[in-house]
C-alpha cells in the first residue's frame, strides 16, 4: 500500500498506565492501526457517532476527523478525538477509553451525546 501521506508516531495511553507506540499512516484510522498492532480498544459504530472509541489528546496535535458522522469544533477545542474515524496529521499522544469524559463534555456544551 503506497500513500502520499507520511507515517506518524502515535502513543496510546491505556487505562492500566501502559503506553503503546504505533505508526499510523495519514490515510489510516487510528483505531484500525491499533487493531493491527493487537491493541484492543473500544468501538461500536465505527462511524464517529457513538463516542465509544473516544480518546483525548495529550500535548496537542492534529487529527483529521472528516470521516466522522458527528464531530464538533467544541470536541476539537477540548482535545477529544474519535479513534475509529480519526486520521493523524502529526505525531500524537492519546489517552484512550475517554467515552464517559467526552459524553460529559458534550452534555455540558448542549451537544449530542448518545447513550447518556
Amino acid at each position: 500500500m503506497t500513500s502520499s501521506l507520511p507515517l506518524f508516531d502515535v502513543v496510546l495511553l491505556l487505562p492500566d498506565n501502559e503506553e503503546r507506540r504505533i505508526q499510523v499512516g495519514g490515510e489510516e484510522h487510528i483505531w484500525d492501526a491499533a487493531s493491527k498492532a493487537s491493541i484492543v480498544l473500544p468501538a461500536l459504530c465505527h462511524q464517529g457517532r457513538c463516542l465509544t472509541c473516544a480518546g483525548r489528546l495529550e500535548n496537542g496535535g492534529e487529527v483529521d476527523q472528516s470521516d466522522s458522522i458527528r464531530y464538533y469544533p467544541e470536541d476539537r477545542e477540548a482535545g477529544f478525538v474519535l479513534l475509529c474515524t480519526g486520521k493523524p496529521r502529526s505525531s500524537l499522544r492519546i489517552r484512550t477509553h475517554q467515552q464517559e469524559e467526552m459524553r460529559q463534555h458534550r452534555k455540558r456544551k448542549g451537544l449530542a451525546a448518545p447513550y447518556t
